[in-house]
């Protein structure tokens, strides 16, 4: 019996369906978009096309359509869908009512591009709660979270209905990776083995990851299905173009080609912690897999506001091995492994030999003192190929892109320390974009009000400038009220968390107004002026800052020497020498 068929037979209800309403024919698809064009469109993001996609491929099987209501509510409260099936994450598809034409009894979901996806009946339109859902699925409402911040932007209402799909997305890059759960189900068959183990992966790999997955397969004598996510990941991750290059060369030259599939997952993640590692362990399930390798705080965010990490290290293995019988997959642990110099090989932590040389490399040494210094890891670390990849996509500490966003009230000292602080970058050598709130104001987003969304708006769009300059390795200065803590964490999360440095300009408000040289504040205070942030609207500041300024004591010129010596300190600027030339410069 082959895996495919094994899916079908040994759970209930069956999972790993097909292709879920996708026009087969050149005679269906041009009837289909001739009667989009008479219909209403419905543009959805990046996240939407990906579930689409997923949902059309029956990777999100049982699930043929966004979710309606009764779903919905299940999911929220038990993890389970109306019939009682197991499913941990809400697939909806959120739009603005007053978007939604009136009467309307089909829509089209087009991308930003204006491309034709697919045709829903309108069956559901119903009312859902952003802080209901992240508290109950999340776990947190803290905005540090990368969904909950991006949940601001998200419509209203959510729609729901049978889809008749025009297209899938057409991807260039890596279309010899890119298969369905029944393209990934038949070739694991053909492999031969009755057992499947996937491993899930955003990240590079290196010997560890090799190790573990080797050992994994070996262990259940079965298939090995490397599964990287190349949808939609954690801001900040090494883009899937680098890591795909990656695991390309791992796979083609250090596994067992009759016995490892290496294919592409186009998910858009929720960093969900532990539903999101019994989600995974469903989805690959549709593609074959009978295993699933789960590590430390699997599809964890990293640490809210408070510092403390979002879920427990091993929350998510805890959860799926409670349901793993009823998914159908058996969770593998990720075990902590370390490198033995005097045996040349891994070791389980605890199993070493006693008295042995154990060799570590964190993330931050990984990044700082090889990459960034333009050295190659180590080969007990990592296989010389991924060492060369890495190097060409990752420039040194200095050349990097970094967004310093400066908040604070009107009349706090943001502008005034932004321009010294930009002024010293330049004379170190730094190329340095200003986005000033005002100027944005006058121009990016021209016509803007002041209401809370009007001002996500501009926050968002300032974010997204930011992120756009930091991708290609600038370094850009922000220096904006924002006193929303949710907009302002969404912007670290396009930027990056670690490219975005907090400014927390931190003067108490009667100073600010002693400051007001315009009079806002007066005005304000006589209701001249409404929606004015420190007086009739709230001031949100930051919870946990990389860096607070107190501009009562300290000056512009010793608060941008903080920051000066937080940049060197973190290798964003070459130390300058007393003759004011930064090291490097000849």
């Amino acid at each position: 019996m082959t895996v495919a068929e094994q899916n079908q037979t040994q759970l209930n209800p069956p999972y790993g369906g097909e292709l879920v309403n996708l026009v087969k024919t050149g005679e269906e698809r041009a009837a289909l978009l001739k009667l989009a064009a008479e219909l209403p469109d419905v543009r959805i993001s990046p996240r939407a096309l990906h579930d689409l996609e997923l949902l059309a491929t029956g990777a999100f099987s049982p699930l043929d359509r966004f979710m309606g209501e009764d779903d919905y509510r299940g999911v929220l409260d038990d993890m389970r869908l109306a019939d009682g099936t197991l499913f941990p994450i809400p697939i909806t598809l959120t739009v603005d009512r007053d978007e939604l034409p009136k009467d309307a009894k089909q829509v089209v979901l087009r991308d930003v591009r204006n491309n034709t996806f697919a045709i829903m009946d309108l069956e559901e339109v119903y009312d859902w709660d952003s802080k209901e859902e992240a508290q109950k699925v999340l776990g947190t409402t803290d905005a540090r979270h990368p969904l909950v911040s991006e949940m601001i932007r998200w419509g209203d209402v959510c729609i729901s209905g049978r889809l008749q799909v025009v297209d899938l997305p057409s991807y260039s890059d890596f279309v010899q990776l890119r298969r369905t759960p029944a393209e990934v189900r038949e070739l694991l068959g053909a492999m031969g083995h009755e057992k499947v183990v996937a491993f899930q992966t955003r990240n590079p790999m290196h010997r560890i990851h090799e190790e573990l997955t080797k050992r994994a397969a070996e262990q259940v004598d079965g298939s090995l299905l490397i599964h990287p996510v190349v949808g939609m990941t954690k801001p900040g991750d090494v883009d899937h173009y680098t890591r795909v290059r990656v695991y390309r060369a791992l796979v083609d030259n250090y596994y067992d080609k009759d016995s490892t599939l290496l294919s592409l997952l186009p998910l858009a993640m929720r960093m969900a912690g532990p539903r999101e590692a019994v989600w995974h362990a469903i989805i690959r399930r549709n593609y074959g897999a009978t295993h699933f390798i789960v590590g430390r705080d699997h599809a964890g965010p990293g640490q809210g506001a408070s510092g403390k990490p979002f879920y427990g290290p091993y929350d998510a293995q805890e959860l799926l091995m409670k349901h793993a019988d009823e998914v159908g997959v058996q969770m593998v642990p990720f075990k902590e492994m370390v490198y033995v110099e005097e045996e040349d090989r891994y070791f389980e932590a605890g199993e070493e030999p006693e008295g042995s040389t154990v060799l570590r490399l964190s993330g931050t040494q990984v990044r700082d003192d090889y990459l960034s210094q333009g050295k190659y890891l180590p080969d007990w670390f990592t296989r010389r190929e991924t060492s060369q990849i890495l190097l060409e996509m990752y420039p040194p500490r200095h050349k990097q892109g970094v967004c310093l966003w400066f908040t604070g009230l009107s009349g706090s000292g943001k502008s005034t320390t932004a321009q010294i602080v930009t002024s010293l970058l330049m004379e170190r050598g730094r190329q340095i974009t200003v986005l000033d709130g005002d100027v944005v104001r006058t121009h990016l987003s021209k016509g803007l009000g002041f209401s809370e969304e009007d001002r996500n708006t501009n926050i968002l769009r300032i974010g997204f400038v930011a992120s756009e300059i930091v991708r290609q390795h600038g370094m850009v200065v922000c220096a904006a009220i924002s006193p929303y803590s949710a907009a302002r964490n969404e912007c670290r999360k396009m930027v990056g968390e670690d490219r975005f440095i907090e400014i927390f300009v931190d003067t108490p408000v009667e100073v600010c107004e002693q400051r007001d040289v315009k009079g806002l504040y007066a005005k304000a205070r006589r209701g001249e002026i409404t929606g004015f942030t420190g007086v009739d609207d709230p001031y949100e500041a930051p919870r946990n800052p990389e860096i607070t300024l107190d501009t009562v004591t300290y000056s512009p010129d010793e608060n941008a020497q903080k920051i000066m010596e937080y940049l060197e300190a973190q290798g964003l600027v070459l130390p300058a020498h007393s003759n004011g030339v930064h090291q490097g410069a000849n």
